[in-house]
C-alpha cells in the first residue's frame, strides 16, 4: 500500500487568483479533498477529476460535519494511502483550526505537512484599500476573534486591546458588531475611531462600509451587512479614504 499523507491547505480570502503556487499543486495532486464554506470552489476545478471532494463547511450557528468527525475522515483516508488535501479559506493556522488538525494527523501517525494562505485580515483589507500598518500611522496591528465576546470564561480582553495596538483587524463579529465597538468605547476607546466593515472581501461581491465606533453599528444594519466579513478598526482606514479621494480627482482632471 502506498504512503497516505495530509496537506493542510490555506486557499486564501476568497479570490481564487491570491492562492499559492504550491497549493494548487497539492490541489492538482490530491485523492481527496476535504473543504470548508469559505473555499472558493472554482479551485476545485483544477482537482483531477478522480478526486473525492467532501464539503465540510461550518456557518455561524450551523456544522455541516463536526470538527472531530473531520479530522476522523481525513485520517481514515490517509491512512488508507490516499494523498488529502485539507483546504481550508484564508490561512490554516488563523482560525482555521489547522493546528487541532496537525495534532490529530500527528497523533495517528499520518505524515503531514502545513501550507499557508493569505488570511482575511490582510488578503480583504488590501483590497479595501486599508493597509494594516502605515507609517505615522500604525506601527502594530492585532489579529481577533469576534466570537469569544460573550465567553464568560475566556473574553476577548477589549480592555487591553483598546490601547495596545495601533490596528485591530476582528474575524467573524459583524453579529456582535455592536456589542464589540460597546467594549471598546467603554474602555476608552474613542468613538470617533474610524472603522471598516468588508464584506465578501477580495471577491467580485465585496463591499466596504466604513464609519466611526460611534455609528457603524447602525450603517451596518442599513447596509444589511452580513458574514463573511472583517472588521477593521484604526486610524489605517482612512488611508482608503485618502485613496479614494486621490482617485477621484484624478479621475476629474481627466475628465
Amino acid at each position: 500500500m502506498k504512503q497516505g499523507s495530509i496537506s493542510i491547505v490555506g486557499a486564501g480570502p476568497g479570490d481564487p487568483e491570491l492562492i499559492t503556487v504550491k497549493a494548487m499543486r497539492r490541489i492538482q495532486a490530491a485523492d481527496v479533498i476535504l473543504y470548508d464554506r469559505l473555499v472558493n470552489e472554482e479551485l476545485l476545478d483544477y482537482a483531477s477529476g478522480d478526486a473525492i471532494r467532501i464539503y465540510c463547511g461550518k456557518a455561524p450557528g450551523q456544522h455541516s460535519m463536526p470538527q472531530e468527525s473531520t479530522e476522523r475522515l481525513m485520517i481514515k483516508y490517509a491512512a488508507a494511502g490516499s494523498h488529502v488535501v485539507r483546504l481550508k479559506g484564508g490561512d490554516p493556522f488563523v482560525f482555521g483550526r489547522g493546528g487541532e488538525e496537525a495534532l490529530a494527523a500527528a497523533a495517528a501517525g499520518i505524515p503531514y505537512e502545513i501550507i499557508p494562505g493569505i488570511t482575511s485580515a490582510i488578503g480583504s483589507a488590501a483590497s479595501a484599500g486599508i493597509p494594516l500598518t502605515h507609517r505615522g500611522v500604525a506601527a502594530s496591528f492585532a489579529i481577533v476573534t469576534g466570537s469569544r465576546c460573550q465567553d464568560a470564561d475566556a473574553p476577548v480582553r477589549w480592555d487591553m486591546l483598546a490601547h495596545s495596538v495601533d490596528t485591530l483587524a476582528i474575524y467573524m463579529g459583524v453579529s456582535r458588531l455592536s456589542e464589540i465597538c460597546g467594549q471598546l468605547m467603554k474602555h476608552g476607546k474613542d468613538p470617533q475611531t474610524p472603522v471598516a466593515l468588508i464584506e465578501n472581501g477580495t471577491t467580485s461581491g465585496e463591499r466596504t462600509v466604513t464609519g466611526t465606533l460611534g455609528n457603524i453599528g447602525k450603517l451596518a444594519a442599513m447596509m444589511k451587512i452580513h458574514n463573511p466579513a472583517m472588521i477593521i478598526v484604526g486610524e489605517v482606514v482612512n488611508v482608503r479614504e485618502q485613496l479614494l479621494s486621490l482617485e477621484h480627482a484624478a479621475r476629474s482632471q481627466i475628465g
